[in-house]
């Protein structure tokens, strides 16, 4: 089992997941980290999933393409898509912080780069 930690809206929730778990799959039929786990589209499109890795990001895999396009220099910062991360090891993210890509209004885009910063 894996034990997987998410930091979300100030709360923490902890839960142990099954070995090679994607988290957005497991959202995706209310399993946790449901419904803590803002999430979209799970190909790898649109950024939604966006998680800072703070412990076990040395047993991931390196970024796929995917992730390099929509997360580019984030991925220096610790930024990942969970979407494309099959867990084998214990984990700890944070999403307390506004998705990476919005196409709405610059003033969230501005508070991501604040909170990245």
């Amino acid at each position: 089992m894996v034990k997987v930690t998410l930091h979300k809206g100030g709360q923490i929730y902890q839960d142990e997941v099954q070995d090679n778990a994607n988290l957005v799959v497991r959202a995706g039929i209310r399993q946790f980290p449901y419904p803590n786990l803002a999430y979209k589209c799970g190909m790898g499109k649109c950024a939604t999933c966006a998680c800072k890795v703070l412990q076990g990001a040395e047993h991931l895999p390196a970024p796929n393409w995917k992730e390099k396009k929509q997360l580019g220099a984030l991925l220096d910062q610790g930024y990942r898509l969970t979407c494309q991360l099959w867990l084998t090891h214990d984990i700890e993210l944070t999403q307390d912080i506004e998705p990476v890509h919005h196409h709405h209004t610059d003033s969230v885009s501005a508070s991501v780069q604040n909170a990245v910063a």
